[in-house]
């Protein structure tokens, strides 16, 4: 938030004299805090939030940790006002720092974080309300009679929530304060969710979830940090379990933070909760309306919040007194920002719970191998759910060689697989078919000419979406209309599809199967988060028979009817150089086909694969999960890739490409040389333009003891600095190497 000097705040008054300094770190990408005096009079305190002068302009800071630096008061500018909301605490501020730290970002830029909703530094204003004062209207009718009912009980309403509650327009109320029968009265804004009860609607937990419950409330009792790892096949119950880690929690006192890869799209779980806990936890998202955004903000600080379910930037929220952080599906690859500040919030929670010393809870059917080594090296305590909760059985997995089932010419789809579609839908079930790529096709070429479409800013084909008639970028954006003649040789009708995404399944599947109710989910639909939610909700109510989709279908979602997953493309995610290709597919694939069969109908998965003897696919339709990850763990540990070494990523951009290469070639000569630490490139990047941005990378790989924060920072001390359009960004431990 920035204003002008002559804001709200009195910036253009005369500020008293100032006898002492104090740091305020701002956010912007600053090495350090500035210092601004303290005119007399003001209290303020580390972590006070304050508005102070920057340039011509009013910004926004934190007061920070380190006292007087011993510059005179009188030489400084003094800070304007200080915002009526409690300080950042202590355990937040440290938090800050070691991300910062950690990362190697300006910890301006990380408290920025911290102070997304500016609008909320102060406090609410009051709700106008109304009380019965007693009297009676001159004229009595039904509906006035049910409102002062409602109101004799002496307790304060608001107008809309007294009408509500007579079930009567306000228009009724209107009438009777025109008369004198209510005064007015001014009530606290009301809280954005109701306090969640512990002990509203308590499960009745058996067997191995008991088991499993009793192991995490022995952490959460303890008050202390601990790391618990829930390791547990789909539909085991895992949920249930951590609800109660947030009920003993919650009877402590404390506060919860729950983090969810896809927190707009998981209607079922905010559901869920109010089920257990008899109300719905706060959200915060991207997709939050600002106002929401700011109550939410205001009241995880005050304390009134006590749950919060959120994307990963909750974690940066401010709360008042936190004391429990659940991280559901910790090894979804969203909890990776890469966007200005790169971080992992998975990690970054672990680290929140150890300044803060309070449990943190991680959940994933599918672990990280990161989390997977903690858990075998005692870091983590490991709580191994391996049956599905009641009589439910896992599916049947089984694959599909399509070298042997070749689908018909210009499918997609195995018989094999279409023939269990046929199967599915005839007993009323319904059946899903995931394909990780969006659009109709991934590529677009002339038949005469060859000439292929390409983005003009970015290194990546464009990919037809044949619903909204266009080609578009999945880098940047662009998007321009399907042509009908080719740009290059000017032929008509020649221009063929190559590959398929899920628009182009969905159009296979239409077909064979034209009676079929399908819907297709994928993040580039029109009608946004809100369709999406509405789909979700109709597939669990059994209103469709064929789902075709991406990535998302594999969030945790429950489909009571869905019996058969079909992989369409099961090595998609093998085809690349990504060191960590085999996991993310193994997690994906277990995820899909998880979906199946949760309520305990009998449930086939089918995955459509060129390579069956694959160590991935063997994996998956074995469920010898222990024997993938003992290969994957092995591996890494012979190559010292994570957790055995370390990583981090050096991104070079530039408008052109010499700029981006002799720079990257630059900072490469500055290496320092250190033991154990190696610089790999510059090479260009697998997307070596983006926005029209050229890109180089150097890898830097260490081993599990180097010091890669000490050696990146005397790299880059060494070498020149950003001229011109040249940006660097740092990734440390990078989970994408495009």
């Amino acid at each position: 938030m920035s204003t002008d000097s002559s804001d709200l705040f009195g910036a253009l008054f005369e500020t008293p004299p100032a006898t002492r300094t104090v740091p305020v770190l701002i956010p912007m990408p600053a090495p350090k805090p500035y210092s601004y005096a303290v005119p007399d009079g003001m209290a303020v305190e580390p972590g006070s939030v304050v508005q102070v002068p920057l340039g011509p302009r009013q910004v926004i800071g934190v007061v920070w940790d380190g006292g007087e630096d011993g510059v005179d008061p009188k030489k400084l500018r003094p800070i304007s006002h200080v915002f009526d909301c409690p300080p950042l605490s202590k355990e937040m501020r440290d938090f800050i720092d070691w991300v910062a730290t950690y990362t190697l970002s300006p910890p301006g830029l990380v408290a920025r974080m911290a102070l997304r909703a500016p609008n909320a530094f102060e406090p609410e204003p009051m709700v106008e309300g109304l009380r019965f004062i007693g009297g009676e209207p001159e004229r009595m009718t039904p509906a006035r009679a049910r409102v002062l009912a409602a109101a004799s009980d002496g307790l304060s309403w608001t107008r809309a929530g007294l009408a509500h509650a007579a079930g009567v327009s306000t228009s009724v109320v209107d009438g009777l304060i025109s008369q004198g029968i209510f005064e007015t009265v001014f009530l606290p804004p009301p809280p954005v969710v109701a306090k969640p009860d512990p002990d509203f609607a308590a499960a009745r937990l058996e067997g191995p979830q008991r088991e499993a419950a009793d192991e995490i409330l022995d952490e959460v009792r303890k008050g202390e940090f601990a790391v618990s790892l829930i390791d547990g096949v789909t539909g085991s119950g895992k949920t249930e379990v951590y609800f109660e880690a947030i009920a003993e929690t919650l009877r402590r006192g404390k506060q919860v933070l729950i983090l969810l890869p896809e927190i707009a799209l998981t209607a079922s779980f905010l559901e869920r909760f109010q089920d257990r806990f008899g109300a719905k936890p706060a959200e915060w998202h991207s997709d939050l309306p600002p106002r929401m955004r700011e109550k939410v903000w205001r009241q995880a600080v005050t304390g009134e919040v006590r749950v919060v379910a959120g994307a990963r930037s909750a974690l940066f929220l401010p709360f008042e007194d936190l004391g429990l952080i659940i991280v559901d599906e910790e090894h979804d690859p969203a909890y990776k920002q890469e966007d200005r500040i790169y971080y992992n919030a998975r990690d970054m929670a672990v680290v929140r719970g150890r300044i803060g010393d309070f449990p943190v809870v991680l959940v994933s059917a599918t672990p990280s191998v990161e989390s997977q080594v903690n858990g075998q090296s005692g870091r983590y305590t490991t709580i191994h759910m391996p049956t599905r909760f009641g009589d439910a059985a896992l599916p049947d997995l089984h694959l599909v060689d399509m070298r042997r089932h070749a689908p018909e010419r210009g499918g997609f789809l195995s018989p094999v697989l279409i023939r269990a579609i046929g199967k599915t839908v005839e007993k009323q079930q319904q059946a899903l078919l995931f394909l990780n790529r969006r659009g109709y096709a991934p590529l677009t070429l002339c038949r005469v000419c060859g000439h292929r479409f390409q983005c003009p800013q970015c290194s990546s084909w464009l990919v037809e979406h044949r619903f909204k008639r266009q080609l578009q970028c999945h880098q940047c954006g662009h998007a321009e209309r399907t042509p009908e003649a080719c740009p290059e040789c000017g032929t008509f009708d020649h221009l063929v599809a190559c590959g398929p995404g899920v628009e182009r399944i969905a159009e296979e599947v239409e077909r064979h199967f034209p009676e079929a109710r399908t819907i297709v989910l994928s993040s580039d639909m029109m009608g946004g988060v809100k369709r999406l939610r509405l789909e979700l909700e109709a597939i669990a109510k059994g209103e469709a028979d064929i789902v075709i989709g991406t990535q998302l279908v594999a969030k945790g979602h429950n489909f009571p009817l869905m019996t058969l997953v079909g992989i369409v493309d099961a090595d998609l995610g093998l085809a690349n150089g990504d060191p960590r290709a085999a996991e993310r597919t193994f997690q994906l694939l277990s995820q899909v086909t998880g979906r199946a069969g949760r309520t305990g109908l009998k449930s086939h998965g089918l995955l459509q694969t060129y390579q069956p003897q694959h160590p991935v696919m063997q994996a998956i339709v074995s469920g010898d999960a222990g024997a993938f990850y003992e290969r994957e763990i092995a591996e890494r540990e012979r190559a010292i890739l994570p957790p055995f070494g370390r990583l981090a990523s050096i991104i070079v951009s530039a408008e052109t490409r010499h700029d981006a290469e002799s720079h990257a070639r630059a900072i490469r000569s500055a290496a320092p040389h250190v033991t154990g630490i190696a610089v790999l490139g510059p090479a260009e990047a697998p997307l070596a333009l983006v926005r029209g941005r050229h890109r180089f990378r150097l890898l830097v790989h260490g081993r599990k003891n180097s010091d890669m924060q000490g050696f990146l920072r005397a790299m880059l001390a060494q070498a020149p600095k950003e001229r011109g359009s040249v940006h660097v960004q740092l990734d440390i431990d990078p989970q994408s190497f495009l």
